[in-house]
């Protein structure tokens, strides 16, 4: 931990004002602070209390899938021509994806093995199950994240093996020898934001184990592409392009000298470059290239001032001719830089733009194959060399196959890859996730459905665009403020599906000067509302902008607080040379990036600008003051500002230097409204640079981190940080929000992740880890059902999210050594049991044979007994019919599994008692459960048919125990009617007997297992027509009942009385034994 101009006294306050808050915490779980030892100081007593807090504390937690399931870009994709189904693909921040189905669906194979940002993908062609995978996207746009070198796997992508090229960064092609899966090339690009050696063409003979700089132009020029003739391995061609990324530019980057065509005879161990015979020798950019079978049909895509387009040799790169010149060729050279040809014909030539376009005829003409009003924007290609029809392309919007030609095309709405930006909630129940996605538009999701999973019937557009945030208006539900790219902002109304631009320039747009500009934006603008001034909507330019009015006016709230201001009458502000970090502010460069205004104090709002400055105001923005901490630095962006939930005087500033190739983790704190400044990245790696810090709203010092590598959790106020990555993939993070208890993840990559029920992190400290089992105290539990479906259920290749536990989480930890097992059991206000689980329960056996395969089969849900932390869910509901023959519901999720019918009653709103019992020791907390908030119901009504399912369920567990026990009364006389050897009559006795029984059992009623479902099936008072069913049921089972002991009585004694006196064994009445024949555990 850093400190910048810390005043002592300042900083003792503030740490006492956080310990107050971890002792307030332990005061809540009611348990006892480990003893310190005398004289120790405060910084170390707040240690202290939260140092000994493992990962492990919170293992049992993890992150749900919920979507959206509509892909993101990717610049990578290969296919196997001898398995005609089999395709992968690399999304730039979201793994290796594998299908063996043709794109029906896909599975993700490189988590946790792979860095996630695929620049480069390449099956070996004579060894299929070896692949190469080049990481960090290399298409150089300011909107990326890098990779970590290359990868190899020898079994088809099940296990990888990193080997090498760390500092390269941005790999554009990686190229194998058809001969040798060992040796390959690799076009490495290197660092975008700065120069280093790491770049260029590389070669390797032994898979990895070394490699050969073979082709390197200086630190700033890096490779883009490679391509080598089919039939001749040897022949290779490689593109170079100079290029950085300023740290103030978010289009295109700035290209300097250095960029060119190579040829390699070979097979790239020597090159010369292309020049003359009319290719482009001014201004050339980006290349891709293409060879054809033989060696003499070359093509290259050039970007380059006036001498842009396709240009092709028919001599082997001796002499060119540029054969399109095509706008829809040339247009963003420097981001689509590929051409493609068919393997059979090399006059068929593919051209990935804003549409993936096709040439009969060499290249002088183009058709669309693919694409859409907007723009889809294509990157790559990959063609079956034995089967042209067969192909795969890479695209903006994910992943898309075609096995016909381009006829038809496959889904890309069932990768969950999305890229997002930022994210936020509203407070509509189940609550709604607002999000940004790059190049697909925004979403409105939900975080849970009602049918049991969260599917595309969940989400809608909420207007705006792709980037930016999205701000739900709090006083008007249904309604929020959507940004998009330069600073527009729509207004959208869910109830009408209307989205009005009220952008407060909307005549501005990508290519508007500077200079004509009244406001300046960049791509991603801070949206936010005043939390404690609900009318107030503030939008970040050079300045910050405020509406009151729903975007029909706006007001300049602060003068430009940029560090253009500060650098008018300097010597940076004149005009000349060229544009570097030190004059770029003064060049009109630099925007507010992050917005906060103060959730505890009335005008006081905090911003940041992406070229490193912090300003304050305090009154509502009639005057601001610079606070930013004096070794920031120019250009360092302040990604987000968090202001604190509980003290108005402390702030948080995720600061990203990645754009200054500065990857480490930087963020600050102050606790005297910016006087000074702490720096608190402690625990997060180097690499892992921060994209926003989140305050929980309930425990005071817990703070979360998205970073570029996951997110990670601090019990310290920012003093040491530990992974909350759990079960969510390594992947950007770009925002969290924290609301109704979970947290929720914007991955940039990998979709939207919620982690439910933050009670634990609010609640963890080393007492609740010591030597004694403890049992966490549960949020508010929610009564909803698990699925309302009752149409048959989406199939398991359908996209699908995760809904949220269906019922109460309960956390709990047992200490090591912890041994026997563990019960949990519900009590209601009464102390009565409503259910009880064990450790020692079965697990779920199936009736065999099912009518359906094993991923709809229901999963036992059993406490788990090992030392550690555990979490398990209560459903809310009583125990099921114990006796009664169970089905399965069709209310069923496919890899979830279905519930078993009947099941238990609901429970009725209230509070109740969870028991934990372990090692012999028993703890108890309580539980509140919570009415549906959409459901208007009295709680008489919802007594009444709880009391009601509960008489069924009793009824229903008799009539079953009747039945069994006739049956087994059944199975015993059988054999005593069938003697012929026994004295006269008992024969006939016994078959007399018999058919009582079985008659006794066919008069038991059989819609009881039917009504017990019927009674729960809404939360509404029972209708009077299943009230009198149940009466019916009931008399029919009272009648029976009758029968049945009559025979037990009378019939049943008097043979047995004969059996006696002719030396017999008796029958015996069964015992009624309410014990249930199948576990608990399924749901």
């Amino acid at each position: 931990m850093r400190t910048s101009r810390a005043a002592g006294r300042g900083r003792t306050a503030s740490l006492a004002l956080v310990l107050g808050g971890l002792i307030g915490t332990a005061v809540l779980l009611q348990a006892r602070p480990a003893p310190i030892a005398a004289g120790t100081s405060l910084a170390a007593r707040l240690r202290a209390a939260v140092d000994t807090i493992p990962t492990s504390a919170y293992a049992g937690m993890r992150w749900r899938l919920i979507g959206p399931f509509r892909a993101g870009r990717v610049l990578a994709a290969a296919g196997i021509p001898a398995s005609p189904r089999t395709f992968y693909f690399g999304a730039v921040d979201g793994g290796v994806w594998k299908t063996t189905n043709a794109g029906l669906t896909w599975e993700p194979i490189s988590d946790g093995q792979v860095a996630p940002s695929i620049g480069a993908l390449s099956v070996a062609p004579s060894d299929t199950s070896v692949l190469w995978v080049g990481t960090g996207e290399a298409d150089m746009r300011s909107d990326m994240t890098y990779g970590d070198g290359v990868y190899r796997s020898t079994d088809g992508g099940a296990h990888w093996t990193h080997v090498g090229l760390e500092d390269t960064r941005h790999i554009g092609k990686i190229l194998v020898d058809p001969r040798d899966p060992a040796v390959a090339l690799v076009a490495a690009m290197g660092h975008a934001y700065g120069p280093n050696p790491d770049r260029g063409v590389y070669r390797t003979t032994d898979g990895g184990k070394s490699w050969s700089k073979v082709l390197y132009r200086g630190p700033e020029a890096g490779a883009i592409d490679l391509a080598a003739d089919p039939s001749n391995p040897d022949l290779v061609y490689a593109a170079l392009w100079a290029m950085q990324r300023p740290p103030w530019s978010q289009y295109p980057p700035v290209e300097g000298s250095g960029s060119g065509l190579f040829r390699s005879t070979d097979g790239g161990k020597t090159w010369t470059q292309v020049m003359g015979g009319g290719f482009p020798s001014e201004g050339v950019g980006r290349i891709g290239v293409a060879v054809a079978a033989g060696g003499e049909r070359v093509y290259a895509i050039v970007d380059a001032p006036g001498e842009g387009g396709l240009y092709r040799s028919d001599d082997g790169g001796s002499t060119w001719r540029r054969v399109s010149a095509d706008s829809r060729v040339t247009a963003r050279g420097w981001y689509f830089g590929r051409v493609f040809l068919d393997p059979k014909d090399p006059d068929v030539v593919y051209l990935p733009k804003v549409g993936l376009y096709r040439s009969p005829d060499g290249g002088k003409t183009f058709t669309s194959i693919k694409g859409s009003p907007g723009g889809d924007d294509y990157h790559y290609l990959w063609i079956d060399p034995t089967d042209p029809r067969r192909m795969i392309a890479g695209v903006d919007q994910g992943a898309t196959l075609s096995l016909d030609g381009g006829r038809t095309w496959s889904s890309w709405y069932n990768q969950p890859t999305a890229q997002f930006y930022h994210v936020s909630v509203d407070d509509h129940f189940p609550y709604r996730i607002y999000g940004a996605q790059q190049d697909a538009g925004n979403v409105v999701i939900d975080s849970r459905d009602d049918y049991g999973r969260i599917t595309f019937r969940n989400w809608i557009s909420a207007g705006g665009g792709e980037a930016g945030y999205i701000a739900p208006d709090p006083l008007h539900p249904g309604m929020a403020y959507a940004g998009d790219t330069y600073g527009t902002v729509h207004r959208f109304d869910r109830s009408t599906g209307q989205s009005q631009d009220v952008s407060p320039a909307p005549a501005a747009s990508f290519y508007t000067p500077f200079s004509e500009r009244r406001f300046r934006f960049t791509w991603t603008s801070p949206i936010v509302f005043d939390p404690l001034d609900p009318h107030s909507l503030y939008l970040g330019a050079q300045m910050v902008l405020r509406t009151r009015d729903g975007g029909l006016h706006w007001e300049e709230a602060s003068p430009d607080l940029t560090g253009a201001a500060a650098a008018r009458g300097t010597p940076a502000d004149t005009g000349r040379g060229p544009l570097s970090a030190a004059n770029a502010s003064a060049r009109g460069h630099g925007v507010v990036y992050s917005i906060a205004p103060s959730p505890v104090r009335e005008g006081l709002v905090w911003a940041g600008t992406d070229d490193g400055r912090v300003q304050l105001t305090t009154d509502g923005g009639a005057h601001w003051r610079d606070v930013t901490p004096p070794d920031l630095g120019p250009w360092s962006k302040v990604s987000v500002l968090e202001a604190s939930p509980f003290d108005s005087a402390t702030a948080y500033a995720a600061i990203d230097r990645h754009r200054l190739d500065d990857l480490s983790p930087h963020i600050y704190r102050t606790r005297d409204l910016g006087a000074h400044w702490t720096r608190i990245e402690s625990g997060i790696p180097d690499g892992a640079f921060v994209r926003a810090v989140r305050a929980d709203p309930v425990r005071r010092g817990l703070l979360y981190a998205a970073t570029e590598k996951g997110v990670y959790v601090s019990f310290d106020d920012g003093g040491r940080w530990r992974s909350l990555q759990l079960n969510l993939p390594t992947v950007a993070v770009r925002d969290l929000a924290v609301a109704h208890g979970d947290l929720v993840a914007a991955t940039h990559g990998r979709s939207i992740w919620i982690l439910d029920d933050l009670s634990l992190l609010r609640q963890v400290a080393p007492e609740t880890m010591g030597s004694a089992p403890h049992l966490y105290r549960p949020a508010r539990a929610w009564r909803l059902r698990r699925s309302e479906n009752n149409d048959t259920p989406l199939p398991a290749e359908f996209p699908q999210g995760e809904n949220p536990p269906a019922g109460a989480i309960l956390d709990y930890w047992l200490p090591a050594g912890t041994s026997g097992p563990v019960r949990i059991e519900i009590l209601d206000a009464a102390g009565d049991t409503v259910r009880g689980y064990s450790s020692r329960e079965a697990p779920f056996s199936p009736p065999a044979p099912t009518y359906f395969t094993s991923d709809w089969l229901p999963r036992s849900h059993i406490p788990g007994a090992a030392p550690g932390h555990h979490r398990f869910v209560w459903d809310l509901r009583w125990a099921p019919p114990p006796l009664a023959a169970r089905d399965f519901s069709i209310a069923a999720i496919a890899g979830k599994g279905t519930v078993m019918e009947p099941q238990g009653p609901l429970a009725v709103p209230g509070t109740y008692r969870v028991r934990l019992t372990a090692d012999g020791r028993t703890v108890e907390v309580p539980l509140e459960v919570a009415l549906d908030p959409r459901v208007h119901v009295s709680e008489a009504a919802l007594r009444d048919q709880v009391s009601l399912a509960l008489a069924v369920r009793d009824a229903l567990t008799e009539r079953t125990g009747i039945a069994r026990d006739a049956g087994r009364l059944a199975g015993r006389l059988a054999p005593l009617a069938a003697r012929g050897d026994l004295p006269a009559g008992l024969a006939d006795a016994a078959r007399r007997l018999r058919r009582q029984v079985m008659a006794a059992a066919a008069a038991l009623p059989d819609g009881l297992a039917s009504l017990e479902t019927v009674v729960q099936s809404a939360d509404r008072e029972p209708p009077a027509q299943t009230r009198e069913a149940f009466s019916r049921q009931e008399a029919g089972l009272r009648s029976a009942r009758g029968r049945w002991e009559a025979l037990l009585r009378t019939e049943l004694p008097a043979l047995d009385a004969r059996l006696r006196k002719a030396g017999l064994p008796p029958i015996g009445a069964p015992a009624f034994d309410a014990t249930n024949t199948t576990t608990e555990s399924p749901r």
